[in-house]
């Protein structure tokens, strides 16, 4: 069976710019497909090619096995839902689900069928005859996403849809989106800058950087094994520093950073001594006030400027000794830490395999 999607080392270029650089990726059918990056890297022009509203200056897209090279975006099967949904305000919610099998003239039993049952499918029964101003913005959504699948698309493309949503919406989005994906499995591809949907919606993620593909992988490979410095950097929060390798051990190097502190970290490719690189580490791999008898750790002093309160994702907001380097601490849960303070000079650690260095860009 043919991957729903296949992008083979597509370019788009205007003029002298490359907004799109030797893409090429597949999303096999009934996957929740995400393309992650920064505003400006290309990821809306790549989605706009897919849906045929812009042509590749090079290469290839298959839709299950269907060249769409010349296809306008009516007669492909996709559909996209934008940030501002365009939900039609004057028509009802069945008014506005009917609208595109209408317009292919599909006879009036099967169009409030298939209404009725996908309906059903969003979790919207009965909901038929209510107006668009009668529905909340998660509602709404639903119906966008309705509008869409009822018309069978292979792949529904999503441009930011919750980005105009109030942040507790948006967080609740994302679980109902995770879950209607998988209920209907209609094939997803999803446009997102913000790593948090991107994480918890996804089987696969593509993380962009200047048109180009920096890494497609897992949600946890992609967190856990980042394959280079601006997928470290931009998925998830990390402590970063800069610094210069001093020996090498195998996949160990020996690092000084630039504020003359010494660390032992893994590296992602073979380090040679006198190589600038940059570390990074996850918040919750700091360990605070570790036990003395703990091999392997990288131990140093910090001062502590403030306690970043936020239930079970609270943090300490600190830096080391003689060093203004800004470093996150997570506060695990398991352990109560309430009698540290504003300007608290306490010892953190980090095992050495928690860290993950880069050569340093340029």
């Amino acid at each position: 069976m043919p991957n729903d999607l296949d992008v083979q080392n597509v370019t788009k270029t205007f003029g002298d710019f490359t907004a799109v650089d030797d893409v090429t990726f597949e999303v096999p059918q009934g996957q929740f497909f995400s393309i992650l990056g920064p505003s400006g890297c290309g990821k809306t022009t790549l989605l706009r090619m897919i849906a045929g509203f812009t042509e590749p200056s090079r290469g290839k897209i298959t839709i299950r096995g269907a060249d769409m090279a010349g296809v306008p975006p009516n007669r492909r099967p996709v559909n996209l839902i934008f940030q501002h949904l365009a939900l039609f305000p004057m028509m009802t919610v069945a008014q506005n689900i009917a609208f595109g099998l209408q317009r292919r003239k599909e006879n009036r039993s099967d169009i409030q069928r298939k209404v009725a049952r996908i309906l059903e499918r969003v979790d919207l029964p009965g909901f038929e005859d209510k107006t668009i101003d009668q529905l909340s913005g998660g509602q709404k959504q639903r119906v966008a996403i309705a509008r869409c699948l009822v018309l069978e698309p292979a792949v529904l493309l999503l441009d930011e849809p919750l980005g105009a949503l109030d942040l507790k919406l948006r967080e609740q989005m994302k679980v109902e989106l995770k879950k209607l994906q998988a209920q209907v499995g209609t094939t997803f591809v999803y446009i997102t800058h913000d790593q948090s949907e991107a994480l918890v919606m996804s089987d696969h993620v593509a993380v962009m950087n200047q048109g180009r593909f920096e890494q497609v992988d897992t949600p946890q490979n992609l967190y856990h094994q980042p394959h280079t410095a601006f997928v470290a950097r931009f998925v998830g929060d990390n402590n970063a520093w800069s610094g210069v390798v001093r020996h090498c051990e195998g996949e160990t190097v020996a690092i000084e950073t630039a504020a003359g502190q010494s660390f032992r970290s893994r590296a992602t490719t073979s380090l040679e001594p006198g190589a600038p690189v940059e570390l990074f580490l996850r918040p919750e791999a700091m360990i605070i006030q570790p036990a003395a008898d703990l091999p392997h750790l990288n131990r140093f002093e910090v001062i502590v400027k403030s306690l970043l309160f936020d239930g079970a994702n609270s943090r300490l907001l600190a830096h080391p000794v003689n060093d203004e380097t800004e470093l996150l601490i997570a506060l695990p849960q398991n352990r109560q830490f309430d009698h540290i303070r504003r300007d608290d000079r306490i010892e953190v650690a980090w095992d050495e395999q928690s860290g993950i260095c880069f050569p340093a860009a340029g």
